[in-house]
């Protein structure tokens, strides 16, 4: 195989994986609303809430107005952050409204109203798990690299033009959607689920993303730096960085050297320098987002 063509292999797996992710996250992040928060009339931030809310009050279908509002704002989308950015998140939006239609008639009994597995009054664990499931399902489609639609366009296109974060802007649109649900329902406890619902999401999905991101920096100072990067690099294909350092209080010339490896290779080269240099001095640490050969790719 010529390398040409391993690096069309290599990037054919990478939008099969994105597709994958993105779809299976649609369909967790379908079930957390239509198993646990549709029933229970909880709502939370996003466009995704303020369906929910017109859906409350007026029974208007939710796939609908997900792909109406989405339409718009797609439309928008296309001539201010381009054709890539809109395309990917129209199949999102497409894919979710697709699941969203089929989870609610999986879980509409025969009166025409959507089924509390849970039983009656099991608002708060129905917000909980609803929660939990919809920040797994946003986690890992924000990992292959596609959004939701929504709130994440007009965020995207504030942030283009005006000094404001986009995970400001965000929580500035949940914050006036959940509130807003006061005129609908009259009670403070659907605002209050509301916000626990928009924390445990947010929190989940973090760690879905933080997670999948993580590995772990070895500041290693030893005597024997040559032969333990060439040892690691046998052993691991990952290469060190080293530097010249001396001792402050003995003066002693040492070999700083630093090593970007994955989660689950720590052990396995914690006992390779062990074997090499016992008595190194070795300082580990989790960090975010590493990019470059043999970790994550820029995208």
């Amino acid at each position: 195989m010529s390398r040409f063509e391993g690096k069309r292999l290599i990037k054919a797996w990478d939008v099969s994986k994105d597709f994958l992710y993105l779809n299976l996250g649609m369909a967790i992040y379908i079930v957390g609303w239509t198993v646990f928060l549709l029933p229970y009339h909880i709502p939370t931030g996003g466009w995704f809430g303020l369906c929910s809310i017109i859906y409350y009050a007026t029974g208007f279908p939710m796939s609908v107005s997900v792909l109406l509002g989405n339409g718009v704002l797609l439309a928008i989308a296309l001539q201010q952050l381009g054709w890539k950015f809109t395309l990917k998140t129209a199949y999102a939006v497409v894919v979710m409204a697709f699941f969203l239609e089929i989870g609610q008639r999986l879980m509409t009994d025969a009166d025409g109203q959507l089924i509390q597995i849970l039983g009656v009054n099991e608002s708060t664990m129905a917000c909980v798990l609803g929660a939990l499931i919809n920040g797994v399902g946003v986690g890992l489609c924000f990992l292959s690299g596609g959004v939701t639609g929504g709130w994440d366009i007009v965020a995207a296109i504030i942030n283009k033009y005006h000094n404001l974060t986009f995970g400001r802007v965000l929580l500035y649109l949940d914050l006036l959607v959940i509130g807003s649900c006061w005129f609908l329902f009259h009670d403070w406890r659907m605002v209050v689920f509301g916000y626990v619902t928009l924390f445990v999401y947010t929190y989940a999905a973090d760690m879905i993303i933080n997670s999948a991101r993580q590995d772990v920096q070895l500041i290693i100072m030893t005597k024997k730096g040559e032969l333990l990067s060439r040892v690691v690099r046998e052993h691991t294909g990952h290469t060190m960085t080293q530097l010249n350092g001396e001792g402050c209080y003995s003066h002693a010339p040492i070999d700083v050297m630093i090593l970007m490896i994955h989660r689950h290779e720590q052990i396995r080269v914690l006992r390779l320098i062990k074997g090499i240099d016992p008595e190194a001095f070795i300082s580990s640490s989790r960090v975010e987002g590493v990019y470059g050969l043999g970790f994550n790719r820029i995208k």
